[in-house]
């Protein structure tokens, strides 16, 4: 099989929930999703997708990842897109980092290698280990009542796992964490999200106004080590995220105390890199939460194969960004079920993707 065609497309995908607020003054109501489409010699297609959270959550912005698709793209042409090593050996060797533009690319090999053997995603990653596996919503950055509130409304439709966004100032974030917690099921699980916005001194006076709460902290400064430094001392686990990037990170991230790591695919370069790193943290004893930066149908399809193919006793959580936005490019599949979701059985992603739910492409390499 060789890749014949690369299309790029763009469209806005808008927070189902009016404005998605995180600290720091970070707020959007909606994000710009980036779509990539690998043509091939035998008339199979392959499809992934990317959406940044804006431009100021982690060094990636959508221009910049579309000029890097565009500077990829050529390279791919004539390339066999089932081998996904090579592929991404090809784009190491002509780009440097920039997982966020070949994560897309990655997802799409996986997809048409999937469609071309007949199998679902989760099949090549190893098999299915849980059919249904649990998911979480972030719960935006408001008032104590606000947030409150969101948990309420959300735990009557089935889910049960929340990422509450903090990160300002801390004695308001724990009220706003009380206040959660106590809207909450006693078995619901609640983790204080500062997205790295604490400074040293403000993580650790969080940590001391949420000490008698049954939470997670997750990336309560901006470095693994500041991280580690705050939650000295602690008994609330403590999450990473945002400085997980790299294999080495997860080893500074056990050393560091931390018992579990938020790994988005797109942070890393796409499934292949993200399935690695999984399998890493099983290893060491870590937990996992799976997910992307943000996204619709195409990411919630990638994240569902790779929860799909991990331990039960591994993963803490997963999002399904379907149900976050209105990026519904694929009919709403796949589709949580009472908080749970499950990957679809479908061949590659299992999804079928409609041109029409989106502009033309931006451009085509071929």
């Amino acid at each position: 099989m060789k890749i014949t065609a690369v299309d790029c497309f763009g469209y806005r995908l808008g927070y189902a929930h009016g404005e998605y607020v995180m600290s720091g003054g970070r707020a959007a109501v909606e994000q710009t999703g980036t779509i990539v489409r690998l043509r091939t010699d035998e008339g199979l297609e392959g499809w992934g997708e990317v959406t940044p959270l804006g431009a100021t959550y982690l060094p990636a912005f959508t221009d910049g990842i579309r000029a890097a698709i565009g500077l990829l793209a050529p390279h791919l042409i004539g390339a066999d897109p089932t081998n996904i090593s090579g592929i991404n050996r090809m784009m190491d060797a002509v780009l440097l980092g920039q997982g966020f533009a070949k994560s897309p690319i990655d997802i799409a090999c996986w997809d048409l290698l999937g469609r071309s053997v007949g199998r679902p995603v989760a099949d090549l990653l190893g098999g299915v280990l849980q059919p249904d596996f649990p998911l979480y919503e972030a719960v935006p950055l408001g008032t104590p009542d606000s947030m409150a509130d969101f948990v309420a409304r959300r735990q009557a439709a089935g889910i049960n796992r929340f990422q509450l966004k903090v990160g300002n100032d801390p004695l308001e974030d724990a009220a706003r964490t009380r206040a959660a917690v106590e809207a909450a099921d006693p078995r619901t699980i609640v983790i204080a999200d500062s997205n790295g916005g604490w400074n040293l001194l403000d993580a650790r006076r969080a940590y001391r106004a949420m000490a008698d709460l049954p939470v997670y902290v997750e990336q309560p400064c901006r470095t693994t080590e500041d991280c580690a430094l705050a939650a000295a001392g602690s008994s609330l686990p403590l999450v990473l995220d945002e400085s997980v990037c790299v294999p080495e990170d997860i080893f500074r991230a056990k050393q560091a105390g931390a018992s579990s790591v938020n790994l988005k695919i797109s942070r890393v370069g796409g499934l292949t890199a993200a399935a690695r790193a999984r399998d890493l943290m099983q290893s060491l004893n870590l937990m996992v939460s799976i997910e992307d930066t943000w996204g619709g149908d195409i990411v919630s399809a990638a994240v569902s194969h790779i929860a799909a193919s991990t331990r039960p006793e591994s993963l803490l959580m997963t999002s399904f960004f379907n149900d976050w936005t209105d990026g519904h490019v694929a009919g709403y599949l796949p589709r949580s079920v009472d908080g749970r979701g499950s990957a679809p059985t479908g061949p590659g992603l299992g999804i079928d993707v409609d041109t029409t739910a989106f502009p033309p492409a931006l451009f085509t390499i071929a």
